[in-house]
């Protein structure tokens, strides 16, 4: 993660505060990591034995998507990377369409961890 840090500040140009960038490195980290089906995909390892390390590449993605925009990004936008990422890096693909319905969730909670992020930034 402190590479994330590193990398991320000197995409910002270090004009931002380090705690807003935390908060939402922190947030995005904590939120995925309290995603089950995710979890799961990492604990089988449904990505291959590098699982944990895709995991963090997801992280390090939607801190980048986040990062970049000033403004709120479409929430379909993130559950579809979601979806995406769930289907091609961990190979996990469900006939019931729940995986739909989590990435839904997620991302609408990533959302307001953005939100938050934005409020931050802009004060």
């Amino acid at each position: 993660m402190d590479s994330m840090n590193r990398k991320q500040q000197h995409q910002l140009g270090g004009t931002e505060p380090v705690s807003n960038i935390v908060f939402l490195q922190k947030g995005i980290m904590l939120l995925l990591s309290r995603w089950y089906a995710l979890q799961m995909a990492i604990n089988n390892q449904w990505g291959g034995s590098d699982s944990l390390q895709k995991s963090h590449h997801l992280a390090s993605h939607i801190f980048s998507f986040f990062s970049s925009s000033n403004a709120p990004v479409p929430v379909e936008d993130l559950e579809n990377l979601l979806h995406e990422w769930m289907l091609l890096t961990f190979n996990t693909e469900i006939e019931d369409g729940s995986i739909e319905e989590y990435c839904k969730q997620v991302a609408e909670e990533l959302m307001g961890i953005h939100e938050e992020y934005l409020l931050h930034k802009s004060s």
